[in-house]
C-alpha cells in the first residue's frame, strides 16, 4: 500500500501538466493559424528586432536561476534559494521588460495590428506568452516571499517544483516561439 502511495502523482503536479497539454493545444493552435494565413497573397512578412535576443538570454538565465533555486530549497539552504528564487523573479520581469521594448521597435517599423501579416500573429502570440510569464512571476513571487516572510517551516518541495517546472515550460515554449517566428516569420 505504501508504494502504491509513492507512485501517485501529487495533484497540483497533475493539474500543472493538464494546464501546460492545454497551453501547448492553444500555442499549437495559434502557429498553425500563422502557417495557413501565411499563404495569403497580401501576407506581410516581419523581422524580430534584436531585442527579442536579450529577453532570450534572459529567460535562459532565469531557467538556470529556478533550478537552482529548487536544488537549494531541497537541500535546505534557504538562503541560496532566496537568492536564487529572487534573481528568478527579477529575470522574469526583465523578460517582460525586453518583449516590451521588441513590441514598441515592431510599432516603430508600422509593424501594427492594420493590414494582414506576421506582426498580428506576433503581437497576438508573443503577447499571451507574456501573460503566461507574468503569471508564473506572480507564483514565483509569493514563494520568494513565503521563503522569507512564511511562519511555518514546511519543507515541501511540492511548490517549488510546480514553479520550476512551469517556469522551465514557459522558457521551452519562448524557443519554440523564437524559432518559429524566425523560420517562418520571413516568408
Amino acid at each position: 500500500m505504501r508504494n502504491q502511495q509513492k507512485e501517485k502523482m501529487h495533484p497540483h503536479k497533475f493539474t500543472l501538466w493538464v494546464a501546460i497539454g492545454s497551453l501547448i493545444m492553444m500555442f499549437a493552435g495559434l502557429t498553425s493559424a500563422f502557417i495557413v494565413k501565411s499563404n495569403q497573397a497580401n501576407w506581410k512578412p516581419v523581422t524580430l528586432p534584436t531585442v527579442f535576443w536579450v529577453s532570450t538570454a534572459v529567460m535562459l538565465l532565469s531557467s538556470l536561476t529556478i533550478q537552482l533555486a529548487l536544488r537549494s530549497f531541497k537541500d535546505r539552504e534557504m538562503n541560496k534559494y532566496r537568492l536564487f528564487i529572487g534573481l528568478t523573479v527579477l529575470f522574469g520581469a526583465a523578460f517582460i521588460v525586453f518583449q516590451w521594448m521588441g513590441f514598441q521597435q515592431l510599432w516603430a517599423q508600422q509593424i501594427t495590428f492594420k493590414g494582414s501579416g506576421g506582426g498580428q500573429f506576433l503581437y497576438v502570440i508573443f503577447g499571451l506568452h507574456i501573460l503566461h510569464v507574468a503569471g508564473g512571476l506572480i507564483a514565483l513571487a509569493v514563494i520568494f516571499l513565503k521563503g522569507y516572510f512564511g511562519k511555518t517551516k514546511n519543507y515541501s518541495a511540492v511548490p517549488v517544483e510546480v514553479a520550476a517546472t512551469y517556469w522551465h515550460f514557459v522558457d521551452a515554449l519562448w524557443i519554440y516561439l523564437l524559432i518559429f517566428f524566425l523560420i517562418l516569420g520571413k516568408n
